[in-house]
């Protein structure tokens, strides 16, 4: 058994490695959980005794293929136990994120997999994220963004990366969601904006930063 600290570490540095193959620095790791850069080299120590992750003063750490499996099975509970809040209970999908924090800690392997077959054996989590397989594998799929993708045509959003509660709410607002069609109205590099209009016609003008956030794949 690991404790939660040890769980969210694990997970930290897992999503940071989904992202760059090089070494992880301590003090990125101590930014995204919000501790004390000291607070996050004594953990550091810790994992890399236990056998979690390889661990080098100054260059930074990787996980372990142990430390891997562990790290994605915690991803894997966090990503069904959205879901589920959000299809069965009902929770909004700007709120689920603290709740699954906490759930994913608490659940047990046997619950996990009942809501993953209440669910159907989802692929993604509400904000389109995919979902580990019982076995840990994580498949990622690459997908442009809204300042990346091509202009011209409708768009479908996939999956909304900043899932900070009052952009998921004003991205609701304008109906802009995984699954929901969307059309750029216009993108200009120089202005760093973007309009993108959903297919409610209302349209939200954003910087490249949060437009850079929205993945999306060609329309039907």
């Amino acid at each position: 058994m690991t404790s939660s600290t040890v769980e969210d570490y694990l997970k930290c540095i897992y999503l940071i490695q989904t992202r760059s193959t090089d070494p992880i620095s301590t003090g990125l790791i101590a930014s995204q959980l919000k501790v004390a850069p000291g607070t996050a080299t004594a953990m550091m120590k810790t994992l890399s005794e236990s056998g979690l992750i390889t661990y080098e003063p100054y260059r930074g750490v990787r996980l372990t293929q142990a430390g891997s499996k562990l790290a994605a099975h915690v991803l894997r509970r966090h990503r069904v136990i959205e879901l589920f809040l959000v299809e069965v209970m009902g929770l909004n999908w700007s709120d689920v994120h603290s709740e699954a924090e906490l759930l994913e800690h608490a659940v047990s392997e046997l619950v996990l997999d009942r809501m993953d077959e209440m669910l159907g054996r989802p692929s993604v989590d509400p904000h389109g994220d995919p979902i580990p397989s019982p076995r840990g594998v994580l498949r990622e799929k690459e997908y442009p963004s809204l300042i990346s993708c091509p202009l011209g045509g409708l768009l479908k959003v996939v999956r909304v990366t900043d899932q900070s509660a009052n952009f998921l709410r004003l991205l609701e607002r304008h109906g802009i969601m995984p699954g929901k069609e969307v059309e750029i109205a216009s993108r200009e590099d120089a202005a760093d904006s973007v309009i993108v209009r959903s297919s409610s016609g209302k349209a939200l003008h954003l910087g490249f930063r949060p437009a850079a956030s929205i993945l999306v794949e060609p329309g039907e």
